[in-house]
């Protein structure tokens, strides 16, 4: 169904659009994980926020977060704290963005599809906070925008953030085994060994870029 020209769907419909059952759907509007339907009679229609809701629960799930971590996080949101207090971690310095649609869209030049959107909610860069957008990290989106402005699609830089997500996390589990193994198991000494960290992976990076760039010359 149509409401003022928006899609709106029954509880099954959303269900199966979300790829979720309807029960688990129910579930989570108990929880609190989704605002109200709109009434008409006995019928509930939803509507897109709701299917974009439904995939950040999906994006967080998969991101390791609980049902009621989710819901700490929805609150945050829907009581104006600051998500990365919540998101965050000591290594984490990330500040969260919030954003219009129609700001997100100027940031990405018209590449704002919904493939893409539903790319960044998957990949957890993205949640949806009722008529706002929030980015997980200014650094991230600034990069993203940059890299799309230089002539690289959106659809491409997300898919390399994909595989970004995959080798960093590889070399966060090296780091930590590294530590452990040699009794570095504190989590306050971790942290403390951060800048040594980020330098071995800054100063490979740069390393790596200069024998790729000598080796089209």
């Amino acid at each position: 169904m149509a409401n003022d020209g928006k899609r709106e769907y029954r509880t099954a419909e959303l269900a199966a659009e979300a790829g979720i059952t309807v029960r688990t759907l129910r579930f989570y509007r108990e929880r609190g994980l989704l605002p109200a339907p709109r009434r008409e009679g006995r019928i509930a229609w939803y509507d897109e926020r709701h299917l974009a809701r439904l995939r950040t629960v999906a994006a967080l799930l998969d991101r390791g977060h609980t049902l009621g971590g989710i819901a700490e996080l929805i609150a945050a949101f829907e009581g104006g704290r600051d998500v990365g207090e919540l998101l965050g971690t000591p290594w984490s310095e990330e500040t969260t963005v919030r954003l219009t649609p129609e700001e997100l869209a100027d940031h990405f030049a018209g590449e704002a599809t919904p493939e893409n959107l539903a790319a960044a909610l998957d990949i957890g860069y993205l949640a949806v906070d009722g008529e706002e957008i929030v980015h997980i990290s200014s650094r991230l989106l600034d990069a993203a925008t940059a890299l799309v402005r230089a002539g690289i699609p959106l659809s491409a830089v997300l898919t390399a953030a994909r595989e970004v997500r995959a080798h960093t996390d590889a070399l966060a589990g090296m780091f930590t085994r590294l530590a452990r193994e040699h009794g570095v198991a504190d989590e306050g000494e971790l942290t403390r060994l951060r800048p040594q960290a980020r330098t071995v992976v800054d100063a490979e990076f740069a390393l790596a870029m200069d024998r790729r760039l000598r080796e089209v010359e």
